[in-house]
C-alpha cells in the first residue's frame, strides 16, 4: 500500500515537469478577461432581469 502511494507521488512529480505553466502576465489577463466578462454577464441579466419585472407588473397591474 505504501509503495503504490511512493509510486503514485513519484508518477504526479513527473508529470508536473511536463506542465507548461502561464506566465505572469498570462495569468493577470486571463484573471482581467474572466472579471470584465462576469460584469458584462451580471449587467446583461441585470438588464433583462429589469425588463421583465417591468412588462410583468405592467401586465398583472400591480
Amino acid at each position: 500500500m505504501l509503495t503504490n502511494f511512493i509510486t503514485y507521488i513519484k508518477e504526479t512529480r513527473q508529470e508536473m515537469r511536463k506542465v507548461n505553466w502561464p506566465t505572469r502576465h498570462q495569468t493577470f489577463i486571463s484573471t482581467i478577461l474572466v472579471i470584465v466578462i462576469s460584469i458584462a454577464v451580471a449587467i446583461y441579466l441585470g438588464v433583462f432581469d429589469y425588463i421583465y419585472q417591468f412588462v410583468l407588473s405592467r401586465l398583472i397591474g400591480a
